[in-house]
């Protein structure tokens, strides 16, 4: 009786431990102190534009502005659009290059320059600069009002 108790014993830990390793062991989670990393967005253009590329692709926005973040206004830039006469003195109407207008009177500066004389029919600039550089000579442009356009 007493060898029946210790193969029954010993056929059932057999048993016990066959049971344990046919069974998938599972792992408990461990747990991490570190913190989640953040997933990047995943996009499928199918034919759009990727809402999070950067516009720019590294370029840098270069454009006609002052330090001050003013807009520059040139000479070549203006367009004359019309001469009016206000306490006797002239004053001249130009579209800048947004197409606003913008009152000039002589003695006023412009980034290349500055105006020299308004009559009724034209506007004499003296250009004193190119690109920032200044010239040995300055130059005179006159921008005229064409017959038709008075």
């Amino acid at each position: 009786m007493r060898k029946i108790k210790i193969l029954s014993f010993i056929l059932g830990c057999l048993l016990f431990n066959l049971f344990l390793s046919s069974q998938e062991q599972k792992e408990l989670p461990t747990l991490s102190l570190s913190a989640p990393q953040p997933q990047l967005p995943i996009y499928s253009p199918g034919g759009r534009r990727d809402p999070f590329k950067n516009l720019l692709a590294g370029k840098e926005i270069k454009g006609k502005t002052s330090p001050a973040g003013e807009a520059q206004l040139f000479i070549d830039d203006l367009k004359l659009i019309g001469i009016v006469k206000h306490k006797n003195q002239y004053e001249a109407i130009f579209a800048g290059p947004h197409g606003f207008p913008i009152y000039f009177r002589v003695g006023d500066k412009v980034s290349d320059g500055f105006i020299l004389s308004i009559n009724e029919s034209q506007v004499v600039f003296r250009k004193t600069n190119e690109r920032g550089i200044p010239l040995m000579r300055p130059k005179d442009i006159t921008k005229e009002i064409h017959p038709e356009e008075r």
